[in-house]
């Protein structure tokens, strides 16, 4: 069996099921776990390194009118690594390759490798897709072992946030030039961590909203996880905040509950570390009731930055 996948997600997911050793070719995105960036990459991106959030905004709304990917296919790396599995995504024609491009690419390949298509909206749907890798792979066996982990983690999370008497009005926001909220599967994240969700609605995706709109939610929380995006970049996009009245407004800005993560790690990818995304929130939301895991820490900055003047980032290893 010889895996590529066209998703950091699948690639999670392959590797979770303990199949690193099938996988020959993967994204130029892909990068967890670390062993997969030695592997052969067989896409591209048509986004410059140095574009803005407000330029990448931008070419992607133009995609979606001219219907010119933004990332593309190596057919000539892919026809290399013969391939007998694929895993695609038709979820969003932003982040990853278009699935038409993927399938047609496949019918030219020898062997005609088989293409699963993943497309999760709710953490259910996740849970699904590890079962359909796993059975595409031919190792059925090992998906309800690696559900059933992921499941109780999830459960120990839900249950301490029964302990807490009230819950806090969070604004969740993927992308801040313009201001994106979360959907698909983060405001269930977001319950189960003990928040309620102003913006978002799950299973719907997210959506480019107003600051003004967000301002009205008012949102005792703000929490970003930029798509793509590291924490050291959003935060550069942050600080354009500080002079927008309806920011400084904000309830969540004003007490320095404003926390930022790696977007491009956390929350974005709808694979087994959705469950290390939902612990971050919770631990941003209650640190008293619900500690971060041991080693998260090491691979996350979870900081608040407010817009009152005097006040910085701190990160969560020393809250």
């Amino acid at each position: 069996m010889k895996i590529v996948s066209l998703l950091p997600s699948a690639t999670e997911i392959v590797c979770a099921l303990g199949l690193r050793d099938a996988l020959v070719g993967v994204t130029h995105e892909c990068d967890y776990p670390p062993s997969v960036a030695s592997l052969p990459k067989v896409t591209r991106t048509r986004i410059p390194a140095e574009a803005s959030s407000g330029e990448i905004d931008r070419m992607v709304r133009e995609q979606r009118h001219s219907g010119r990917a933004l990332y593309t296919l190596d057919f000539t790396a892919l026809e290399a690594l013969e391939p007998d599995l694929i895993l695609t995504q038709a979820l969003c024609g932003v982040c990853a390759v278009a699935e038409e491009e993927v399938r047609a690419a496949a019918c030219l390949l020898p062997g005609r490798p088989r293409v699963i298509n993943l497309e999760p909206r709710r953490f259910a749907d996740v849970l699904a897709s590890i079962r359909l890798v796993a059975d595409a792979a031919g190792v059925a066996g090992r998906a309800e072992g690696l559900i059933a982990q992921l499941e109780s983690r999830v459960d120990a999370v839900r249950e301490r946030t029964r302990r807490r008497s009230s819950r806090s009005r969070v604004a969740f926001l993927e992308w801040l030039e313009p201001p994106f909220c979360s959907g698909h599967w983060t405001p269930e994240l977001v319950e189960w961590a003990g928040g309620v969700d102003v913006l978002g609605r799950a299973g719907e995706p997210s959506r480019t909203v107003q600051w003004e709109e967000v301002l009205a939610g008012a949102p005792e929380v703000v929490f970003i996880a930029c798509c793509g995006c590291g924490v050291e970049r959003t935060l550069e996009d942050l600080a354009h905040l500080d002079g927008l009245p309806e920011w400084r407004q904000l309830a969540g800005a004003v007490a320095g509950r404003v926390y930022v993560t790696d977007g491009s790690q956390y929350f974005s990818r709808p694979g087994p570390r959705l469950v290390d995304s939902l612990e971050i929130l919770a631990h941003a939301l209650a640190p008293d009731l619900h500690p971060l895991p041991e080693g998260l820490s090491s691979l996350v900055e979870v900081g608040w930055l407010p817009s009152r003047a005097g006040h910085g980032l701190r990160n969560s290893r020393s809250s």
